[in-house]
């Protein structure tokens, strides 16, 4: 399918990319597991998908695996609904918060309150005026969430939606193109853009003979060859898939127009620059093991 946009190639995609690293920071941040362990979630491995979860509310594990896509379901089911005697949804949402603010102070310093900072929340919360909720579960519960004060807070509540909304249309482009959940992590992973084996296996409640079962199929469609990596075939899927993201996430980077986003993706390279080289990620996260 064939679309007309006012926009530079694949600016949407770039203008994402880093607006998410923002948005990814508290994820990884000693900070958010410190955060859950005072409300009595003390397994770090389920903070993530318990502190993004709690904005659907007290849901059930599979809804989670749902709008998680490539989570175990095993794995979340040991969390949930567990999780949500020990704590609340609201209470978990005001932690996420909480970790939020204490990562970016630390991360970005004094540039959290720059009038720059100020500039790239009203950029990022004019592009989510054009997002839309209908068959994006993820998008439309965050999008019922109060816009924070503070700009600096502002501005990662809109990378929030921005992320959800792309990752909701993501997900519909992985199961038009028949991936399940861990096919879509190996495939990714396989490009070399998508986090590391063993940190999949980590996090996501897989394990080795999970990933070797999805590889042997993804060979017997053609995807990937004998030593795991992507094929001609599986090369052009996983272009197909992001090009497909791209077309179910114009309308927010549409609205804002070339202008505004040339400047958020300015803005947002900045912050994205400035917070990797202070390690708000782990340096072997993605690439191929």
């Amino acid at each position: 399918m064939t679309t007309t946009s006012s926009l530079p190639e694949h600016a949407g995609r770039r203008c994402h990319n880093v607006v998410n690293a923002y948005h990814s920071t508290v994820y990884f941040s000693p900070d958010l597991p410190a955060e859950m362990a005072k409300l009595g979630i003390t397994d770090p491995g389920a903070a993530y998908f318990l502190t993004r979860a709690a904005a659907l509310g007290a849901v059930g594990p599979g809804t989670v695996a749902a709008t998680f896509y490539n989570f175990n379901y095993d794995l979340i089911a040991r969390h949930v609904p567990h999780c949500w005697s020990v704590v609340s949804p609201e209470a978990t949402l005001e932690a996420r918060l909480r970790a939020a603010d204490t990562t970016l102070r630390r991360l970005l310093g004094d540039a959290v309150d720059a009038p720059e900072m100020a500039e790239a929340a009203e950029l990022a919360l004019r592009a989510t005026e054009a997002c839309t909720r209908h068959a994006r579960p993820l998008y439309a519960a965050h999008a019922d969430l109060p816009v924070p004060d503070a700009p600096h807070l502002a501005y990662w509540h809109a990378a929030s939606l921005l992320r959800e909304h792309r990752g909701d249309g993501h997900l519909a482009a992985l199961l038009d193109a028949g991936l399940d959940g861990l096919e879509a992590l190996v495939t990714h992973t396989a490009s070399g853009r998508g986090a590391r084996q063993k940190w999949v296996l980590a996090t996501r409640g897989w394990t080795v003979d999970d990933w070797t079962a999805a590889q042997d199929r993804l060979r017997e469609r053609g995807l990937l060859d004998a030593d795991g990596e992507l094929t001609e075939a599986g090369v052009r899927l996983r272009a197909d898939l992001e090009d497909t993201t791209d077309r179910l996430d114009r309308a927010p980077y549409e609205h804002l127009g070339a202008e505004g986003v040339a400047r958020l993706t300015e803005l947002a390279t900045g912050y994205a620059t400035t917070v990797l080289e202070a390690g708000a990620f782990p340096a072997d996260l993605t690439g191929k093991d």
